[in-house]
């Protein structure tokens, strides 16, 4: 079965939404062959007549080469490489839907930006659950809106694959004019920067919602960098990865951009909305919401301090009025900036 049916170089983006098809639309550029999955078959057999998806990225026109796909099986199976962009809630059942269509020379990569809900497993660790060890994974991640993708506007990301032939292969299929991959073999940063900084951009949206000004949001961005780095080296990520473009890139264009769904969020809290409203407002899944609970809850489990993640899931799901987090912030002890340096 191994290879039957495969387009040479053709990659299967799983996830029709804005970050999916931005990715396929940069796959397929060039005249390369690239299939894009989603689950609605009325959206895809609209996209297949009008060559755009209408609901997500109306300003973009999908490629010639861009096969659009409503049966999952199907596409899986045209592409060696499969790139899931699902949100994290659906990441597991994703995998669990496409391995009976798995080839045994399959090979993984994701963009989604999260950690699981209930176990707080980071994701490569579900997809080893599901789909076993021997299959090549990886974690595409850093500072990217999709419409900006979609326009080909310059863009810098990090590929996260301890493959080293996959890794290869991977970022010479993400290259062209206008995109640049670059690598790294420590999925566990990565993965971990991409989680958090979902978290601080709603920090960061509250504290301007408030009206706080741009010396709050610089430092909300430092601590919250530092949350993000402590969490990843308690979990056996390296601290330079969060410096890189899938730890502070990422941070910093999600919490000053009003693309992002989750700094958004967190304006119209800070504005007095209720939770209820801001979601209908932004009609897309905010990540942060889920994912504030579960770095919470594997802060608390790892013995891992974060103040700011903290405040921020007290304010999603225990009600705490935006000021009160930010009033208990400022109430916390003077401390060492490096607490290292302190002995």
């Amino acid at each position: 079965m191994a290879g039957q049916g495969y387009t040479p170089g053709s990659v299967s983006v799983l996830g029709a939404g804005s970050w999916g098809t931005a990715l396929a639309v940069l796959l397929a550029r060039g005249g390369r062959p690239a299939v894009l999955w989603g689950r609605d078959p009325a959206q895809i057999a609209q996209m297949r007549e009008t060559r755009v998806n209408a609901r997500y990225l109306p300003q973009t026109t999908l490629p010639d080469t861009l096969v659009l796909e409503d049966d999952l099986g199907a596409a899986v199976r045209r592409s060696r490489d499969v790139l899931v962009a699902v949100p994290s809630g659906a990441f597991r059942g994703t995998l669990e839907a496409i391995a009976p269509h798995c080839a045994p020379d399959q090979r993984l990569l994701w963009a989604t930006k999260g950690l699981e809900a209930g176990s707080g497993k980071l994701l490569h660790q579900v997809a080893e659950e599901v789909l076993g060890r021997q299959v090549p994974l990886g974690v595409v991640s850093g500072p990217t809106f999709a419409a900006e993708v979609a326009r080909g506007y310059p863009t810098a990301v990090t590929l996260a694959v301890p493959d080293e032939a996959f890794c290869s292969e991977m970022v010479e299929r993400f290259h062209d004019d206008h995109f640049r991959a670059y690598r790294t073999h420590d999925i566990v940063g990565v993965e971990v920067g991409g989680a958090v900084k979902n978290v601080l951009a709603i920090a960061t949206g509250i504290s301007d919602g408030l009206g706080y000004g741009a010396n709050a949001r610089a430092a909300l961005i430092t601590r919250g960098l530092a949350e993000a780095t402590r969490l990843a080296a308690q979990l056996g990520g390296e601290t330079e990865t969060l410096m890189g473009l899938g730890g502070l890139g990422d941070l910093v264009l999600t919490c000053t951009d009003d693309q992002s769904r989750n700094r958004r969020l967190g304006l119209a809290l800070g504005r007095g909305r209720s939770m209820a409203e801001a979601v209908a407002e932004i009609k897309q899944v905010v990540e942060g919401i889920e994912t504030a609970r579960v770095v919470w809850e594997v802060a608390q489990r790892e013995h891992v301090e974060m103040p700011i993640t903290e405040q921020v899931y007290r304010v999603l799901h225990e009600g705490v009025a935006p000021r009160e987090a930010v009033q208990a912030l400022l109430e916390r002890d003077p401390r060492h900036e490096h607490p290292l340096a302190e002995g």
